[in-house]
């Protein structure tokens, strides 16, 4: 498994980003879609788990099964494009408005995939609307997690969107990580080996990642959770959002950019 150093991973980042940034709108959204369900997948597959053994860890352990999927495949992730694209842009590779395209265009993307698994799931647990979500352990978790990552915020006031935009801001720092630490092998094994733990990281910490949440928190509320649609995106969406944000393209994109790439020179 071929090693790469830090000043070509940096150099990948960039073209990557360049690429992504130039990439048509329907590509975009389509390649949006598969992620927000493909996250929608390992995020049913991490609660289960969690729920069946009693151990959270467990869940936090399958859950990069979805990003492993994403990155192999080329998908599109606002989150993990939050630390690509601006240092392409500060490098002359892209411009500041296909920037904003790709991120407006993605998060819709992403934002129609979680939804339309999140509908498809509940079909399917639910047998319909059948049965009773709370007699289901792994459906009445997802009920209580949707609540916790808006209701529980929601009575701290501004404490809580603080909360939320600083959670946000430590979870995308792991999440963009893993995305660049795809780059530091030529090997498909490896790429898996290095991306798993940082995503295995956050998600373990419980932090919060936008995409995620437009599946956890419409799920909740398909299922009955107390939650509104302007709950969900006053207390979570939109500050999760901005610190997912600002946590990958600070930590992740700039500072690696600044350590390694030809700003340095």
């Amino acid at each position: 498994m071929a090693y790469i150093k830090p000043e070509e991973i940096i150099e990948n980042m960039l073209q990557a980003g360049a690429k992504k940034a130039d990439l048509p709108v329907k590509q975009l959204l389509i390649r949006g879609f598969l992620s927000g369900a493909f996250l929608g997948y390992a995020t049913t597959l991490a609660i289960l788990t969690a729920t069946q053994t009693g151990w959270g860890i467990a869940g936090a352990m399958v859950f990069p099964i979805g990003f492993v999927m994403i990155v192999l495949l080329g998908l599109e992730l606002a989150t993990g494009n939050f630390a690509l694209i601006p240092i392409a842009v500060k490098d002359r590779r892209t411009t500041f408005s296909l920037l904003l395209k790709n991120w407006t265009w993605v998060l819709i993307g992403n934002l129609a995939g979680s939804v339309a698994y999140a509908y498809l799931y509940c079909i399917v647990a639910t047998k319909m609307g059948s049965i009773d979500p709370a007699t289901i352990p792994a459906l009445q978790r997802t009920i209580t997690i949707a609540e916790a990552k808006t209701l529980e915020y929601a009575k701290l006031g501004f404490d809580g969107t603080i909360t939320a935009f600083t959670s946000a801001m430590l979870c995308n720092w792991m999440v963009t990580l893993g995305a660049v630490m795809s780059f530091t092998s030529t090997a498909t094994i490896g790429k898996i080996a290095a991306m798993w733990l940082p995503i295995m990281t956050f998600f373990g910490l419980g932090y919060e990642h936008a995409i995620v949440n437009m599946f956890v928190i419409p799920t909740g509320i398909l299922l009955g959770a107390d939650i509104t649609i302007v709950d969900w995106w006053l207390w979570n969406g939109i500050p999760v959002i901005a610190g997912n944000l600002f946590g990958g393209m600070l930590f992740t994109g700039f500072l690696l950019y600044w350590s390694y790439g030809r700003a340095t020179n």
